[in-house]
């Protein structure tokens, strides 16, 4: 069974790498090749994630009781290019406890 902390890095990694996407492909498909319809639909995906990020933070500071750091730490990381990438090693430490 998978726990919510595992779903949670599951999400994170798929927000990290649509957050790339968006980045380095669907914004300059836009913007040199006159194509947004790659920013609309890799921007809808990653609002999705983003979104879904966010409730999983919340599930698992709740159910694994983290700090509010430990929220705002996850927000952050998710702002930043390739910050879920890096925390992800600090999730994973932080799941392996839990187990």
């Amino acid at each position: 069974m998978k726990t919510k902390y595992s779903i949670f890095r599951k999400i994170a990694f798929a927000e990290g790498v649509s957050f790339l996407v968006l980045l380095l492909i669907a914004m300059p498909l836009k913007y040199f090749a006159g194509m947004p319809m790659a920013v609309t639909v890799v921007g809808g995906l990653h609002g999705v994630l983003f979104v879904a990020l966010a409730v999983y933070a919340w599930e698992v500071k709740t159910t694994y009781k983290k700090d509010l750091r430990w929220l705002m730490k996850a927000g952050l990381a998710s702002l930043l290019p390739f910050g879920t990438f890096y925390m992800d090693r600090e999730w994973k430490k932080e799941e392996a406890m839990t187990a």
